[in-house]
């Protein structure tokens, strides 16, 4: 099994910031890509940035330009900073990876429980 642990989400003003963190551990002897996606009250889950094991990024165009994404392939974390956050911002944000466990015949993809985050005043 894989796991994936989200920290970092809370209560922010607008304008403010927030680092979300995702750290995977379990049975893993790769990981492809890992992202972030998000999931608002009443809408459905979105992406907000993906990034490669080659390092390439993939950004929502919502996100360009305010969050980064970083990662560490030898710690299996991934990081969202998150600039400028707007009230639209506020969602359930989740960890995603595409795994490959050893022994298996195919890549698979895990969400992490989601971390909720909140831009209010």
């Amino acid at each position: 099994q894989v796991q994936l642990a989200e920290s970092g989400g809370g209560l922010v003003q607008p304008g403010g910031s927030l680092r979300l963190s995702c750290s995977a551990s379990g049975n893993i002897f790769s990981i492809n890509t890992m992202g972030w996606y998000r999931q608002a009250p009443g809408k459905q889950r979105e992406l907000v940035a993906t990034i490669t094991s080659g390092s390439t990024t993939n950004y929502a165009e919502s996100a360009k330009g305010r969050f980064t994404i970083s990662r560490d392939r030898r710690k299996k974390w991934v990081d969202l900073q998150m600039n400028s956050l707007k009230p639209e911002d506020t969602a359930v944000y989740y960890c995603n990876a595409n795994v490959y466990a050893p022994g298996s015949k195919s890549w698979s993809t895990y969400w992490g429980q989601g971390t909720p985050v909140t831009v209010s005043s």
